[in-house]
């Protein structure tokens, strides 16, 4: 059986309680050092592919990867981008005016927030990437690796237990999500 690594990239290098969905900031160059480290003694010799979120504080921890593991090249994979929050990204999130985010809440699914991106979207583009991961680890019985953030782990916690056929509201989203450079497997 195949394994999904849900790997997240290290701390980024962003104020806290800033929201920084698709913000492109870059992560802590010496903490995706040692997530990569840690992560090449992790990983199995025979892994089948390597994804990552095009924004550079996955792409350095992607990078660091290959320099320990040639084998290791990775591709990025806009479907594993992080929720876009439109308006909101760059905001203090105490500054955003609660109306909006209670609206988001009300409706998490199908509310754009910030005008961005709805869940249902974002639901939808991770679960093609995970039938895609499915199909390419299949034939071949290695793991696949996704260096990515924590709503892509959350989304693939909901799309195994729930599946794609709807949205969750949000009492029932998913709180848990692999820490700054840590990660969590799931089977295929």
């Amino acid at each position: 059986m195949s394994t999904l690594w849900l790997v997240r990239h290290a701390r980024p290098l962003a104020a806290p309680g800033l929201c920084y969905g698709r913000l492109d900031v870059p992560a802590d160059t010496q903490a995706s050092r040692a997530a990569a480290q840690a992560l090449a003694r992790a990983l199995p010799p025979k892994v089948t592919a390597v994804h990552h979120s095009p924004l550079q504080r996955c792409e350095l921890l992607a990078l660091e990867l290959r320099a320990l593991r040639a084998d290791l090249a990775s591709n990025p994979d806009p479907r594993i981008l992080e929720m876009d929050f439109g308006g909101w990204e760059g905001r203090a999130w105490n500054a955003l005016p609660q109306a909006d985010i209670a609206a988001w809440a009300a409706d998490l699914g199908s509310h754009a927030p910030g005008g961005g991106e709805p869940l249902a979207a974002m639901l939808a583009r991770v679960a093609q990437a995970l039938r895609d991961a499915a199909a390419s680890a299949l034939p071949q019985g290695g793991d696949v690796v996704w260096i990515t953030h924590a709503g892509v782990a959350r989304c693939v916690q909901w799309l195994q237990a729930h599946g794609a056929a709807r949205a969750p509201q949000s009492h029932e989203w998913p709180e848990a999500a692999p820490g700054f450079g840590s990660w969590v497997q799931v089977a295929l």
